[in-house]
């Protein structure tokens, strides 16, 4: 088969391969990939922002397609069923997290494109109990970037903590943002967008956002909650500034650039709070789908030819993409 790999000696690129179709493990299914999108995770694998677990990887963490093979022990999906790869893959299911609910956590867990190769890729396996059967309604392109963009996202809000019918302010407006600003505005949330990109802002105002401006600008009332989805430290002191009384900083991304010193009485007094985000739960994936369901959210999608994964990367990496690229596999 046809796929990428990111080589940790070669930080910066990712070069095409032809590998063996991989063989499911017994709990595992057999993806044949439709279409994958692409993650700013995955250009931080590529760049070495991440430390490498797996000397050569296949990036990746947003695949769609139909499974073709099903693992010895597994009881579903069946094949024909078209399915989600998403980024969480594997967790041991007994550590104290895990048993508590927060498997997101887990000391042993795995991930796609990063620790187990992923859906840069013609096939991908996954183990059946962490793969997604998606709604209805949507492309298999507009899938995609649901399935890391707008789990984060999801998990991203709710850990904001943002009360109903509340001000939410969303810095940076890439894949993740743009879905869970809708998600928001479903809910209720009235959302001020602060981002560097024209196209950004303009797509902001056009999807239903209350206000949009630059990512270092004053929103133009004090926020409930707010989430940065740029991997920028310096919005940090900025979003935290902007935040009313008892507001709270979600922190989405799985990478960020050094925060500068925070003051206390400008950023964290009167009970304001910073959270980090990482990765997700299978429920929040579940719960998620379940909101995909019931609110049409759009997905704006840059589609890139597969023999194009390294131009989307670099697209990516200079902001020239608009929503979210997404890869489209040859037949």
């Amino acid at each position: 088969m046809r796929a990428w790999v990111a080589d940790a000696a070669r930080s910066g690129a990712i070069e095409p391969v032809e590998l063996p179709v991989p063989v499911p493990e017994a709990d595992e299914v057999l993806v044949r990939v439709h279409v994958c999108g692409v993650c700013r995770t995955d250009l931080h694998v590529r760049d070495g922002d991440l430390p490498p677990h797996r000397e050569r990887v296949v990036p990746g963490h947003e695949a769609v397609g139909e499974v073709v093979a099903v693992g010895a022990r597994v009881t579903g999906p069946r094949a024909g069923t078209r399915v989600g790869i998403p980024w969480l893959r594997r967790t041991c299911g007994v550590c104290r997290y895990c048993a508590r609910g927060q498997e997101n956590l887990c000391p042993s867990s795995l991930y796609t494109g990063w620790d187990a190769h992923g859906g840069y890729a013609q096939y991908a396996t996954v183990p059946a109990t962490y793969a997604y059967e998606l709604p209805g309604g949507y492309s298999d392109e507009e899938l995609a970037p649901l399935l890391c963009a707008g789990i984060i996202g999801y998990r991203a809000l709710r850990r904001a903590d943002l009360p109903p019918g509340g001000r939410l302010g969303i810095y940076g407006f890439g894949a993740s943002a743009h879905i869970t600003a809708q998600l928001a505005i479903a809910e209720g949330a009235v959302v001020h967008v602060l981002t560097r990109s024209p196209a950004a802002q303009a797509l902001a105002l056009e999807l239903g956002a209350a206000s949009a401006g630059d990512a270092d600008a004053r929103p133009p009332e004090p926020l409930d909650a707010a989430i940065l989805f740029a991997p920028v430290g310096d919005l940090v002191p900025v979003a935290l500034e902007a935040l009313d009384s008892g507001g709270t900083l979600s922190i989405a991304g799985i990478y960020l650039t050094d925060i500068p010193p925070l003051h206390y009485e400008r950023h964290l007094f009167r009970e304001r709070s910073v959270r980090s985000v990482t990765a997700n739960t299978r429920q929040d994936g579940r719960d998620f789908f379940a909101a995909a369901a019931r609110h049409r959210l759009r997905a704006t999608v840059t589609p890139y030819d597969f023999k194009g994964a390294d131009t989307a990367l670099d697209d990516l990496a200079a902001d020239r993409i608009t929503g979210a690229a997404v890869l489209c596999m040859p037949a």
